[in-house]
């Protein structure tokens, strides 16, 4: 358990880093007249994903889920896998990225990095992290209960991000 404390903690310190990144690129993006959107879902997104890391934490102890190694390590593939695919998405969206809904009138869209292939490549990364990193310590019961709650948010969160980008980005 002490390694997986470790890598949950190693996690905490990412988005910590996202916060400082998000918070820079809001500033960048502001100051060329970004407009945010969608800004009463982003407690609940804070609140779920907090919670994630503190199931990932409190699962295991409080009913004593153990490590199995075949389902811990192809879960930790994937949980490392998210974040390399994760900070693809950033470096590639560059200041446009963001933890909020933050568009620049008349902006293009990014098409480089993963998103040549995909719209929203960053929700893969957060839905096989969602999955993922709790399955490392067989944390099921948060796996699933943030997956669900998870797939609420995203609808909401892909739907308020595509009309902003809509409204915001030139035909």
């Amino acid at each position: 358990m002490p390694w997986y404390t470790l890598l949950v903690l190693a996690v905490a310190v990412e988005r910590l880093a996202e916060l400082v990144v998000a918070r820079r690129n809001a500033a960048w993006t502001r100051a060329r007249a970004g407009v945010e959107h969608g800004s009463g879902h982003y407690p609940v997104m804070v609140v779920l994903h907090t919670g994630l890391l503190a199931g990932c934490l409190l699962e295991p102890l409080l009913a004593d889920r153990p490590f199995l190694p075949a389902l811990g390590w192809p879960a930790l593939a994937l949980a490392l896998l998210a974040q390399v695919l994760r900070w693809w998405c950033i470096t590639s969206l560059g200041p446009y990225w963001n933890t909020r809904v933050i568009v620049v009138i008349g902006a293009r869209l990014v098409g480089r990095g993963p998103y040549r292939l995909l719209r929203h490549p960053n929700y893969v990364a957060v839905v096989v992290e969602g999955v993922a990193l709790p399955l490392v310590h067989s944390a099921w019961i948060t796996a699933t209960l943030f997956t669900l709650a998870n797939a609420v948010l995203l609808t909401v969160r892909i739907r308020c991000e595509n009309a902003a980008l809509t409204r915001a980005v030139p035909a």
